[in-house]
């Protein structure tokens, strides 16, 4: 009797070690597609207008909200939810920057989602 139950502790400690794991894997895997930043560095970087700033800080607002449903949806739907969502923010923000804003602003989004591990 004491072999079976010291069995039965021994496999529940390993099964909540796993699971604790696992909760780990997942908060570093949500804070990966936090895409909050510092809005005035990208606007003194990229050279944006106040007028261009407003616009940003909204769509990049909207995107921050996208990413985040993304990091909460099921594994499978994740990638597609976050593509869709990269594209619509590098759709809207060419509407605002100029092509040469643009274009250094890809290049940033590429980096973040490279050192992130999304890309």
């Amino acid at each position: 009797m004491k072999r079976l139950f010291l069995t039965v502790v021994a496999v529940l400690g390993m099964t909540t070690t796993f699971a604790e794991n696992e909760n780990v894997n997942g908060m570093n895997n949500s804070s990966a597609y936090d895409m909050s930043i510092n809005i005035r560095r990208l606007g003194g970087v990229l050279g944006l207008t106040f007028d261009q700033m407003e616009s940003v800080t909204e769509i990049h607002r909207a995107f921050c909200g996208e990413m985040m449903m993304a990091s909460q949806a099921h594994k499978d739907d994740r990638k597609a939810i976050m593509d869709e969502a990269v594209e619509k923010d590098l759709k809207y923000m060419s509407y605002i920057l100029t092509p040469v804003q643009f274009d250094k602003y890809k290049m940033l989004l590429n980096a973040t989602l490279s050192n992130r591990g999304l890309k």
